[in-house]
């Protein structure tokens, strides 16, 4: 038998792969949002590419199940069950001009164990593109 897993709830760059452009977007976010949120929080949800959806949102609470990772400019939350799907997984931000700008979710098949499909999976708002 395997030594059981335990639950970390302090996490690192090793953790949660952030781009440098999505980490600065994010950095930016949190300073408009003001002392309202304590973190933004990363989740994953069913009805996406291969079954699975990734998005975020501002956090004013953190539950017992959450992790945290705290870049000093920021916060994120994950809980454990999210933060299973978010092995391999890069956060990005993309700005295509003209006001089309997201953050997408890349290699969300390696973190699924999926294959094919569409290339990045999820942003802000969630759903594929």
């Amino acid at each position: 038998m395997g030594a059981a897993q335990s639950f970390t709830t302090e996490l690192t760059s090793s953790d949660i792969n952030i781009s440098t452009a999505a980490s600065a977007k994010l950095a930016e976010l949190f300073v408009e949002v003001g002392d309202e949120m304590e973190a933004i929080r990363i989740f994953v949800s069913g009805g996406g590419c291969s079954g699975m959806s990734y998005g975020m949102t501002f956090s004013d609470d953190r539950t017992a199940y959450d992790s945290v990772l705290d870049t000093g400019e920021y916060k994120i939350y994950v809980d454990a069950v999210a933060l299973n799907y978010m092995r391999g997984v890069e956060i990005d931000f993309v700005d295509k001009g003209m006001g089309e700008a997201s953050f997408v979710f890349n290699n969300v098949f390696a973190a699924t164990g999926g294959s094919g499909g569409c290339g990045s999976c999820g942003s802000a708002s969630g759903g594929c593109g």
